[in-house]
């Protein structure tokens, strides 16, 4: 496992890489590192209502409250313009999540965060080998976490890490992971069962070094299909300025419905019927969730672009090892699909 955590700090760069057992554990122990030395009594984080559930479950597992902020429309990331009105007394980390692989605007968050001395816990479980600027992400934010479950772009069926450059945080992560003890039967916190196991951090350990190459073979997928679906005027895509920055861990559309011969659902019914692997990640924003719902009274509206991209989205596949031919029969049949 540490041989695994040392080549995670030489790619990203971070000081510290702390592996656990899944990418909510990497969430639930960042958190819990920025939660160590608060004293709120109601601690709030803000994050997104566009990801995975368990973004913010790990919130509510650290007894803190989560505080959604609507995305940006075009990128579908946390809109960092709406995040300073949502900060106050009881807020303790900003979590951004790096959707389908594309980076937050993590130079705004972190110097809102840094304004405020709060903590960045980034949620780049979708997004291992990507940059912000001139860092990869895992060396912008104060905590990052990753997953390597069975479907992200390295893999170990199920696992997780976190980086950061703290020394405190490290050392608290590692104690947290290990059911809270400093040292065998030394218990100094509560913490968990959240170790990687050493067979999940062999059977990863190859593919660090592999990272970039099937980042880019991934991008080069997605970039093949975004140039032969430009002419469809019924779909659109994630807005990425620059392809080398992003991940890729998932090539996102958006279908107009009101000019598409088709709904979404059937699209991607459709797509399936011919071979082509694609799928709806998120049909319902975390805020309406049946249990956000019942326990926060959420209701529809409250954040209207997440709720909006996620009736419209769905992914195509980019897999590295992708053939020329089966590139462009994801293309071919969208297109006929989409007539």
């Amino acid at each position: 496992m540490r041989q695994f955590e040392e080549e995670i700090e030489k790619y990203t760069g971070a000081k510290y890489a702390v592996a656990v057992n899944s990418g909510t554990a990497a969430i639930h122990t960042a958190l819990a590192a920025a939660m160590s030395n608060t004293t709120t009594k109601t601690p709030e984080v803000i994050t997104t209502p566009l990801s995975f559930s368990a973004t913010a479950n790990a919130i509510i597992h650290n007894e803190c409250k989560p505080i959604f902020v609507d995305v940006n429309e075009k990128t579908f990331n946390i809109d960092e313009e709406l995040i300073e009105d949502k900060i106050n007394n009881n807020t303790v980390a900003i979590e951004p999540v790096d959707v389908y692989g594309l980076p937050a605007e993590l130079g705004a968050i972190n110097s809102i965060a840094r304004s405020h001395s709060i903590a960045v816990v980034e949620d780049a479980a979708e997004a291992i080998g990507a940059s912000y600027e001139n860092s990869r992400v895992g060396n912008v934010s104060t905590l990052t976490c990753f997953s390597t479950y069975a479907t992200k772009n390295i893999h170990s069926g199920e696992g997780g890490f976190i980086t950061t450059n703290s020394e405190n945080f490290a050392s608290y992560m590692r104690i947290f992971r290990n059911q809270g003890q400093v040292s065998k039967y030394n218990q100094t916190i509560l913490g968990y069962n959240y170790r990687m196991t050493e067979i999940s951090a062999a059977t990863i350990l190859s593919q660090v070094p592999k990272i970039d190459q099937m980042k880019a073979k991934r991008r080069e997928h997605a970039l093949k299909i975004l140039d032969g679906l430009s002419s469809v005027d019924s779909i659109g895509f994630q807005r990425v300025r620059d392809p080398s920055q992003h991940a890729w861990y998932m090539l996102a559309v958006i279908l107009d419905e009101s000019r598409a011969s088709i709904s979404r659902d059937k699209l991607v019914t459709g797509l399936n019927e011919h071979g082509v692997e694609a799928d709806i990640a998120w049909p319902t924003p975390i805020h309406l969730q049946p249990y956000y719902r019942m326990r926060f009274g959420f209701s529809v509206g409250d954040y209207p672009i997440a709720e909006k991209i996620c009736k419209s989205v769905f992914q195509l596949p980019i897999h590295p090892d992708l053939s020329a031919e089966q590139v462009e029969r994801v293309i071919s049949t969208v297109k006929s699909l989409l007539k």
